[in-house]
């Protein structure tokens, strides 16, 4: 249940910022500020950095089971994240570093695999 539901989230984070970085002509990579995060935020950047890591781990590995399930733990950061945060704010700075934080859980997904390709 976990893994479908962070799917969801991931999905929808890869759908958001496709949709951004076309309309933007330009790609939301690079760290974000932790100085313009609210509490939801920086809740999922710190998980977000320590799922990385461990994640990453257990691929070297080749642990992929393992590596799965501490992706599933990204689950409640990105769930918080959506039910309460805005992403397309009239703020330039805040907008952007919201779409970097999402690019943050493609990129932590993509440690273990493309849930892009995954249908459902």
């Amino acid at each position: 249940e976990d893994g479908e539901h962070l799917l969801t989230g991931t999905k929808r984070a890869i759908n958001i910022l496709r949709i951004e970085e076309k309309n933007d002509g330009r790609k939301f990579d690079g760290a974000p500020d932790a100085d313009l995060m609210n509490n939801f935020e920086k809740h999922l950047w710190g998980t977000i950095q320590s799922t990385i890591v461990e994640a990453g781990e257990f691929v070297q590995e080749e642990k992929f089971d393992d590596a799965m399930e501490v992706l599933s733990t990204l689950r409640p950061a990105v769930d918080s994240f959506f039910e309460t945060v805005r992403i397309n704010v009239d703020e330039r700075n805040l907008r952007e570093n919201r779409l970097k934080l999402l690019n943050q859980i493609r990129v932590a997904t993509l440690e273990v695999a493309d849930f892009s390709k995954i249908e459902g």
